[in-house]
């Protein structure tokens, strides 16, 4: 997966169109998988770059986008590489490429919960850098 694809994401992800964003609940799935990388977090121009991980599902590597950087950071799950998760999320297309907007990650007994998963509202829901 390039940086490339990566970054088309982040775009992707500010402004989001609507309170769902790129989020579909008509492609909601659950996939597990190890980490590969975790690339670091970088805003631009006042828009934050999200969270996000590349995830070796065994069939092939997918980036998942968490969400923004500062609330993911407030929930407390740290994911490295070699973490083995389960990440439930919408299969979105970016540049062609498959992605998923994650919407719940479990790791070992711990849950960040991101999005609603009936209607992809994001948990963060407008609050900002509070």
């Amino acid at each position: 997966m390039g940086l490339g694809l990566l970054a088309g994401i982040a775009a992707a992800q500010a402004p989001p169109a609507g309170p769902q964003g790129l989020y579909n609940p008509q492609t909601v799935e659950t996939l597990s998988g190890v980490v590969v990388s975790v690339p670091p977090i970088r805003g631009q121009e006042g828009f934050p770059e999200p969270a996000r991980f590349i995830l070796d599902t065994g069939r092939g590597k997918l980036p998942v986008v968490l969400g923004p950087g500062w609330f993911v950071d407030r929930q407390g799950m740290k994911i490295a590489p070699l973490d083995k998760v389960e990440v439930t999320g919408s299969r979105i297309m970016v540049k062609g490429k498959p992605a998923i907007v994650a919407a719940e990650l479990k790791k070992g007994g711990q849950v960040m919960e991101l999005r609603d998963q009936q209607t992809g509202a994001p948990k963060w829901g407008g609050r900002g850098r509070q």
